[in-house]
């Protein structure tokens, strides 16, 4: 397989993430109560605040009203905002992490972590969430490992395609990334699921494709979201999948677009959000006056709106890589849907 032309932008452009990066219970019901929050404000978001973890976020506010909807077999917006607040929720510490699965009723957590690949399962006795994080290059306030850091970037651009078990081909850094904790994650899940727990997978970035190849390996899940995700596998991946999958990209997020040309190609349902902020199932073309420049670099508001603007010097396909803007977006289509 050679890399053309095409293929060497797509790789700058992922080398370009990872620059801004390093500077910068719960049962099921047919309804549910009023919510009692309102709208969440939309960050502003800079290079102070581009990276997780997002340790002054209040993880999960709401979810007194909002039961994770763990019989679901279609899209649910519920789960798509749970799934989402997780995804960025394990991007941090430990000790930080297992109080706020704890408030939600998630009682059992479950860290495995290796060079490369870092997982949390969660669960009470009805469901468990299998949450992979993205890559790692800089963590806000944590000592900077070298080790980790050439292991994400392994899995990152190690880019040629491989067999896959179950049919097709995938990328290799992302299954190698995800065989250092099967060994270990696999018998774990499964002593869940012989208990009578949903299995749910989820992940950011790195972290959607690693859901994404687990939960294809594993087989008995009941869902998978993914946020962010770049392609993983090829056609005949994509065909032998027999797994529900939900690929949620905001707007201009740029690692979906990445590896666009070539054998890869994207798996899953698409829910796409727009430059408004709302969840559509098809890509939709962003709207601009003649001669506005694409990203918003010099503070410029991006949407019109006072209230709803991403003021800042970070450029929009970086920005709309950010987890906790997924999560706030999630939340607001929610809150106008039962409006």
């Amino acid at each position: 397989m050679k890399i053309g032309h095409h293929q060497s932008v797509k790789i700058i452009l992922v080398v370009g993430i990872i620059l801004v990066s390093v500077l910068g219970c719960l049962e099921q019901n047919d309804t549910l109560p009023a919510l009692p929050y309102g709208r969440k404000e939309i960050p502003k978001i800079t290079f102070k605040n581009l990276s997780p973890p997002y340790k002054d976020y209040d993880y999960f506010q709401g979810s007194e009203t909002h039961g994770f909807q763990f019989n679901a077999t279609s899209f649910n917006l519920i789960n798509a905002w749970w799934l989402a607040e997780v995804s960025t929720l394990v991007y941090a510490d430990e000790e930080f992490v297992r109080p706020r699965f704890d408030r939600v009723g998630l009682t059992e957590v479950r860290y495995f972590d290796k060079l490369s690949t870092q997982c949390y399962v969660a669960n009470n006795d009805k469901f468990a969430i299998v949450a992979f994080r993205g890559s790692e290059i800089w963590k806000k306030n944590r000592k900077f490992d070298p080790g980790k850091v050439m292991a994400d970037l392994k899995a990152d651009f190690d880019i040629w395609l491989t067999d896959w078990q179950s049919g097709g081909k995938v990328h290799r850094g992302f299954k190698e990334a995800l065989e250092e904790v099967l060994p270990d994650l696999l018998p774990y899940i499964k002593r869940l699921d012989d208990k009578g727990c949903k299995i749910w997978m989820t992940g950011h970035s790195l972290g959607g494709a690693l859901a994404t190849l687990c939960a294809d390996r594993y087989g008995s899940v009941q869902g998978v979201y993914t946020y962010g995700s770049p392609r993983v596998g090829n056609e005949t991946f994509k065909e032998d999948l027999n797994i529900k999958i939900y690929r949620i990209v905001n707007n201009d997020d740029i690692v979906p677009r990445i590896f666009s040309l070539g054998a890869y190609v994207h798996v899953g349902e698409l829910k796409f959000i727009d430059h408004d902020g709302n969840i559509r199932d098809t890509v939709a073309l962003r709207q601009r006056p003649v001669n506005q420049p694409r990203d918003e670099l010099y503070g410029q508001d991006r949407s019109g709106r006072d209230g709803n603007s991403f003021k800042g010097f970070v450029p929009s396909a970086f920005r709309d890589h950010v987890p906790l803007l997924y999560t706030i977006h999630i939340w607001n289509n929610t809150i106008e849907n039962r409006e």
